[in-house]
C-alpha cells in the first residue's frame, strides 16, 4: 500500500518534506485530507511545534530515537479518529510497537510540561479584569445574572466495561461505564479548568468538593463579585450559581432559568467539539481504564483542543463576539506575545 504521505528522511519545509509534487488542484485537495487527518493543516502543526516546544529529536524510555516532528504527527493522527496502531503503519513507515512507545512519549511530554494550562488560574488571560470582560459579554447577551464570568458542568467519558471494579466506573444516569471529567468554559470558547478523572458512578458535586475549584476561585477572586454558572446538580456558594428550583416558581425566575440555561449549553458545544475533533476518545471499545493513561488522553486532547481554539476560534466565541487569546500568548502565558 503507497501512503498518502511522503515520508523520507525531512518532513517539514527545508528540514522534514511532506509532500509529492503535485498539480494546483491536487494540492489542495491533498491539504484538505491532511487536515482532516491531523486536525490542523500543515502550517498550524509547525506552529504548535514551536510553541510546545517540541524537540528536534526525542527518544522514547526503550531507547529509540524518533524526530519531534514524527512524533507529534503520530500524536495527532492517532488521536484524531478511532484507528489501530496497524491503521498507522502505512502512513508513518514504522512497526506497531514503535508507534506506540513514540505516542506515549510525545503525550507524557506535552502533558508533563501543558497540563498546567488546564489547572492553573494564575494566568493572564484568567486575570479579574478579563474575568469581568467576560462577564459583561455574557451580559450582553441578555443574561440577567450580571456577575457570570463562565459556565462549570461534568461530562462523562465512556469506556469499554473493565474487567474488574465494573460498579465503580457505572454510571447510572448515562446507564454506562466511564469516567467523569468537570470543566469550566468561558465565553471566548477556552476549557479553563478541567478536572479528573474521577468514577463514572459520583456526581458533579463530588467532583467539585474534590476538585477544590471553590476554595481555588475564593482566592483567585477575593472579595470581587464574580461567579460561575452550573446545573441544578450542584448546590449554590459562594461563587456558584445555580437555577431557581421548585415546580412553582414566579414567571421571572422561569425566565432567568430558561435564558442562562441556553448559553450554559456552551460547555455542551467545547466537549462535543473535544470528541469531534479527536475521535479517537470517543470510541469507548478503544478506551480500556486498565490498559490505558485516559486521563493523560483527556487532559493532552483538551490543551490540543484549546490550541485549537486560538487559531481559528470556536462556536463558543462566535456566539458571544469574544477572541480567544493568540497559540502563542496562550501557552507561553505572556499578552504580549
Amino acid at each position: 500500500m503507497i501512503s498518502p504521505y511522503f515520508w523520507g528522511q525531512n518532513l517539514f519545509g527545508a528540514e522534514k518534506s511532506y509532500f509529492h509534487h503535485y498539480s494546483s488542484l491536487r494540492r489542495i485537495r491533498y491539504d484538505f485530507r491532511f487536515y482532516t487527518d491531523f486536525r490542523f493543516i500543515k502550517e498550524e502543526i509547525l506552529n504548535l511545534i514551536n510553541v510546545l516546544r517540541i524537540p528536534k529529536e526525542m527518544r522514547t524510555p526503550q531507547g529509540l530515537k524518533f524526530l519531534g516532528a514524527e512524533g507529534f504527527c503520530i500524536l495527532l493522527r492517532r488521536l484524531a479518529y478511532p484507528n489501530r496502531l496497524l491503521d498507522l503503519q502505512p502512513i508513518f513507515g514504522r512497526r506497531e510497537e514503535e508507534l506506540s512507545h513514540i505516542f506515549n512519549t510525545v503525550l507524557d511530554y506535552i502533558y508533563d510540561n501543558f497540563r498546567w494550562l488546564t489547572e492553573s488560574w494564575k494566568q493572564w488571560w484568567l486575570q479579574v479584569d478579563h474575568l469581568k470582560a467576560y462577564s459583561d459579554a455574557i451580559t450582553a447577551k441578555g443574561s440577567a445574572l450580571q456577575t457570570c464570568f463562565g459556565f462549570i458542568d461534568g461530562t462523562l467519558h465512556a469506556t469499554c466495561r473493565p474487567t474488574r471494579h465494573q460498579q465503580e466506573v457505572y454510571s447510572g444516569h448515562k446507564r454506562q461505564h466511564g469516567l467523569k471529567y468537570q470543566s469550566v468554559v468561558l465565553p471566548n470558547g477556552l476549557i479553563a479548568n478541567l478536572y479528573g478523572p474521577v468514577s463514572g458512578r459520583r456526581h458533579d458535586s463530588y467532583m467539585l468538593a474534590e476538585s477544590n475549584l471553590m476554595w481555588n476561585l475564593q482566592n483567585h477572586l477575593g472579595a470581587e463579585n464574580l461567579h460561575l454558572y452550573g446545573d441544578k446538580g450542584y448546590a449554590l456558594q459562594q461563587h456558584l450559581i445555580t437555577p431557581y428550583q421548585g415546580n412553582d416558581l414566579p414567571p421571572q425566575h422561569r425566565q432567568f432559568n430558561l435564558v442562562i440555561s441556553r448559553m450554559r449549553i456552551c460547555v455542551e458545544w467545547e466537549f462535543g467539539e473535544l470528541f469531534e475533533q479527536f475521535a479517537f476518545l470517543d470510541l469507548k471499545k478503544n478506551q480500556k481504564i486498565y490498559l490505558q493513561p485516559l486521563g493523560k488522553y483527556m487532559a493532552v486532547a483538551t490543551i490540543l483542543k484549546n490550541c485549537k481554539t486560538c487559531l481559528n476560534g470556536s462556536q463558543t466565541s462566535m456566539y458571544f463576539g469574544l477572541n480567544p487569546p493568540s497559540l502563542s500568548s496562550y501557552v507561553n502565558n505572556d499578552p504580549n506575545l
